[in-house]
């Protein structure tokens, strides 16, 4: 809007310049112009000179007038350096509270508000942008891009905002993977994002080559995980893994008990038991389903099969197989 108001003044004043500079062809009363008059007269009108030719007098005024021109022009600050915007950068974020040693910075911009704003990289853990306001206001990269991701998965078109564009920050994978293994997560990560906030604390999803991925919640006790197996048993599927992947988790939660050779081909989510314990039925390829009862590590920690489950939650509802026939009375 600036640039269209300053062309807008400009082209009004070379309107204006050119209609001045246009000779004013006034008429003497024999009907010639003042010019006609003149040149039968032989005289000559002001400093009037042929194009492409100056007489001292008018060049030694323009070059005067350049002079007071330049003199008035404000002097360009030199451009930041990359150590004082890396150190700039360091100042706004230790000042906001942000953990984060800056490793590289860029100069983004200014806002409305004549506010520097910064983007820079962290040694560890994600990047920022960080505006130079009172307090100085951050963003989370990683959170920025994952809000994109998800806005473009409702809407191909939809406007995303800014984004973060310095190499490091562009790639989630690293952070992520890092944050799996603080919480204790064996995998190898090969996706990530920040998935959203829940009551204040950021999420994020990790995606595994090697099987079932992660939600992760970042609190300020630490982290808490929650595969996402149990995530698409609630409606909260993860994008980064299949329901196959979902099915095949099963083996490691089941493994050493009674159920252990039960390949899952369905699971749905019973509830919660008086000692906390998640209540899951499932549905093997082979032979009876079990109800299975799974804790915070989400390991099975007791199985009952459906035969003999007739009095848990009503009874399987995923297996079709006959319940076992009730013990023949002593006569």
């Amino acid at each position: 809007m600036f640039h269209k108001k300053l062309l807008a003044l400009i082209g009004g004043a070379m309107a204006l310049a050119l209609l001045s500079a246009q000779p004013v062809l006034a008429q003497d009363s024999g009907g010639r112009t003042n010019e006609e008059s003149d040149r039968a007269s032989g005289n000559i009108r002001g400093d009037r000179v042929l194009p492409g030719r100056m007489s001292d007098g008018a060049r030694e005024r323009r070059g005067r007038r350049e002079r007071e021109a330049d003199q008035e022009k404000p002097e360009q600050a030199p451009a930041a350096t990359p150590e004082e915007n890396k150190a700039a950068a360091q100042a706004l974020l230790t000042t906001a509270g942000i953990t984060c040693q800056v490793s590289e910075a860029a100069l983004l911009g200014t806002t409305a508000e004549m506010q520097s704003t910064y983007e820079a990289t962290c040694t560890s853990g994600p990047g920022y942008l960080v505006v130079a306001s009172t307090p100085p206001q951050t963003f989370n990269c990683l959170e920025l891009s994952g809000q994109a991701e998800t806005n473009r998965l409702r809407d191909p078109a939809a406007e995303v905002g800014q984004q973060c564009t310095l190499p490091v920050n562009q790639n989630p994978v690293p952070v992520v993977a890092a944050f799996a293994r603080e919480a204790g997560i064996d995998c190898t990560v090969d996706q990530g994002a920040a998935i959203g906030r829940l009551e204040g604390n950021l999420v994020y999803e990790v995606g595994c080559t090697d099987g079932d991925g992660y939600q992760l919640e970042q609190a300020s006790t630490g982290w808490s995980k929650s595969p996402c197996w149990a995530r698409a048993l609630e409606g909260s599927t993860c994008r980064y893994t299949t329901p196959e992947e979902n099915l095949k988790a099963w083996t490691a939660v089941l493994a050493d008990t009674e159920a252990s050779t039960c390949d899952v081909q369905q699971a749905r989510k019973v509830g919660t038991d008086a000692q906390q314990l998640q209540v899951y039925e499932v549905k093997c390829g082979v032979g009876d389903g079990y109800f299975v009862r799974v804790g915070n590590a989400f390991k099975a920690e007791r199985v009952h099969a459906c035969a003999a489950s007739a009095h848990i939650a009503g009874g399987c509802t995923l297996t079709t197989a006959a319940p076992a026939a009730a013990p023949a009375e002593q006569q």
